[in-house]
Formats: C-alpha cells, structure tokens, sequence
C-alpha cells in the first residue's frame, strides 16, 4: 500500500518503530493493529461490486489490513513508493526478478548471491530463457562492461551471503542508470535502520523480514520496498503468482518492528565484540565482518551504512570435520541452525567451496557464520572458547 500519511517519515527511526502501523483509534483503542484473518470480504450493493477493483480489500490474498499496516510501516521506515509483502525473504528475491524479465533478458547478478536464490535463477529462469550472468560483486565501475543491450537487471547483495564483502553501490547504481536497468539489493543484514537503498538510488529493496524484523524465529516473512516505477509491475507479479503472507506473520512482524532498534543494537555491539575478540584468536584465520578494516569492502561500509548488524563469519584453519563436530556438538549456547535473527544464538558451518564463478575463494579453510543472540556477551564468548578449546585439542 502507499506510505501512510499518519506518520511523518521525518522522524527519528525509533520513534517510527514504535508507532507505524498502529491505529488505535480505528479499533476501539487497541494499541497494536489486531489479527485480520480473511479470505472474503462480502460487497453490500451490486454498484459496489461492479467497481470493487477500486476499493481497499476485496479477497484476503491480496490485501486485508494486517497487510496494509505493515506494508505502509516498512514503505515509511524505507521512504519507498510502496512496499508488498510476500510469504518469505526468497519469494520476495524471486517475485521481485519475475517482475521485470523476459525470455531473451539477461540479468547480473553477484557472485556472492544467496544459494537458494542462485538456484531459482539457474534452474527456473534459465529454462524460460532468462540469460542469468555472474560478475565480481568488487568490481565496482568495471561492472559496465558485462552489460549488454539485453540487461535488464542488476541485483547487489550488500553485504554477501556468507562472505560478507560490501559493495560500491553508488558505482553499481551510476552504471546501471546509465543504461537504464532495474536495480535491486538484498537488505536484510543492514535493515531500514544502517541502510536506506532508495535513498541512494537503488529501485528496490528486498529484506527476509524472518530474520531481524521478526527477531523470534517464529514465522517467515518477505518484503519489497519499492520506487514509484517499479511498485506496480511488482505488485502486479505477487498476485499473479498468488504469493501472500498470513495474517498471523504479518501481526508478529509489526510487533517486532516495535523492538527492532534496542534488538539491532544487542546485535551489533556482541557481533562487533566477539569479531574483534576472534580475529586475534590462534584457531581463527580470518574474521569477514564488514566493520573490520580487514574484511573486504569495509571503507564501503563505512560510505554506505550507518551501522552493523551482528551477524558475521570467520575461517577457521581447521578442516577436519571429526574436530569441527567435537566443538560444535559441545556448544551449550550457541545451537546450529539455517536462519539468524533471532533472539538465540546460531552457528552456521559451511565447507569454503562456495559456488563462485568469477573469482574462486583464496586458500582453504572452514566458513563458520556466527549469529549472536541476545544472551550476555561473556556467555556467549566463554561458550565459543570451550568450543575452539575443543576444536584444537
């Protein structure tokens, strides 16, 4: 739905977080927007249902006003045209691609994608004719000369799935305006809160509101923030595919927002903190986290986003996995897990042969995400000791 005209997007983000969304004159006093579940919305008069393509709700998949409070609460917080929904960060990367190509098309995309994304490329696009093309996401400016007449995307992932190297988006975005592509990013390691994309010139931004919008793992959820010329074709597409996202998930994703910045901020100083603590431990040999000096694309951050998040990876110079198994099957805090976000903290081990096309990764190792949660710093520090204790015993 378009930005609500409630709220002034001028004001401080916490401030937003704490009452987009919310209209508690509208029920009865209710402070926080309640749990709108439906399919059918019943028409009073034969004129009406002639002309309700016009009206704000009309079949639950495409709108109800669980949806249409947290799509004006995210639009405001990314100052975009219009946000839509989806059931999940993958719909949302996907449905947002469907949007704009055709058989004949060709896309960029970085090589640090996100692996179930890169897949729905190869396998599903591919088959329809889409020409799916990888570029160095470091590139920069160079990215210009793998644009054809056929480009119609270029997709950013900032910072990279696993890898976590930051892009030069202000030079992706000069190239691609040039020649007149759609722009998109994966925003759900910055959020609305270090990183405003369309403020920078980017045409959408995608974020997995599963992750840090939610903060509970507990639901899955995908949104897509929007410019003015591309809100429509994007809408568009998530009907068509009949793409949308239950009520219920739509109720926990505003009351996340309500806590996000206080989450974000026990995120990134425990991430900040155990980044700095590992990359001067002996079992680690290196630390990707985009607000070290070392890690790839750091003075990228530091023009771009306004913070961090807390999620991260490093490399461990082990490789045998009987050892790899002692530390992580010991660990009492952190558990292992697919996802990050959430309140509890998650370990994500990852054998160093990601699928890179344009520049393999250099020399070998062990990639282990690391998501810290919400528990006390020292815990979380003293639980990763014992654990790397194990690892070089």
């Amino acid at each position: 739905m378009q930005m609500s005209e409630k709220q002034d997007p001028r004001k401080h983000a916490k401030t937003l977080l704490a009452h987009l969304g919310s209209q508690p004159l509208r029920y009865d006093g209710v402070v926080n927007t309640p749990v709108h579940r439906a399919s059918t919305f019943v028409i009073d008069t034969y004129e009406h249902f002639l002309n309700c393509f016009e009206a704000p709700y009309r079949y639950g998949r495409e709108s109800t006003p669980s949806s249409t409070a947290f799509e004006q609460a995210i639009a405001t917080l990314d100052g975009a045209a219009g946000c839509v929904v989806t059931s999940s960060g993958l719909a949302a990367i996907n449905g947002a691609i469907l949007s704009f190509v055709t058989a004949g098309d060709h896309i960029l995309l970085p090589d640090n994608f996100y692996g179930f994304a890169r897949d729905f490329c190869a396998r599903t696009l591919s088959r329809f004719g889409v020409e799916i093309e990888y570029y160095d996401p470091m590139c920069g400016a160079e990215i210009e000369k793998q644009i054809k007449d056929t480009t119609k995307i270029l997709y950013l992932e900032a910072p990279g799935s696993l890898s976590y190297e930051v892009q030069d988006i202000g030079a992706f975005v000069a190239a691609a305006k040039k020649h007149d592509l759609i722009t998109m990013i994966d925003n759900s390691w910055g959020t609305p809160l270090h990183l405003r994309p369309l403020e920078l010139g980017i045409d959408i931004s995608i974020i997995s509101a599963t992750k840090y919008i939610s903060g509970h793992s507990d639901m899955m959820l995908g949104v897509i923030s929007c410019n003015e010329k591309t809100l429509k074709p994007v809408r568009d597409t998530i009907r068509q595919l009949g793409n949308c996202a239950g009520s219920e998930e739509l109720y926990l994703g505003l009351r996340g927002l309500r806590t996000l910045d206080v989450r974000m901020e026990r995120h990134s100083e425990s991430g900040l903190a155990l980044a700095h603590w590992l990359s001067g431990h002996e079992a680690i040999k290196k630390v990707l986290h985009p607000a070290l000096p070392e890690s790839p694309g750091h003075e990228n951050w530091k023009k771009y986003f306004t913070g961090c998040s807390g999620v991260f990876a490093v490399v461990l110079h082990e490789t045998d996995r009987t050892k790899i198994a002692a530390m992580l099957d010991g660990m009492e805090i952190f558990k292992m897990g697919f996802s990050w976000g959430g309140y509890e903290s998650l370990l994500f081990p990852e054998q160093l042969n990601p699928a890179r096309i344009t520049k393999p990764w250099e020399g070998d190792g062990f990639l282990l995400r690391i998501h810290p949660g919400l528990e006390d710093m020292e815990d979380l520090k003293n639980d990763l000791q014992q654990g790397l204790v194990r690892l070089t015993a």
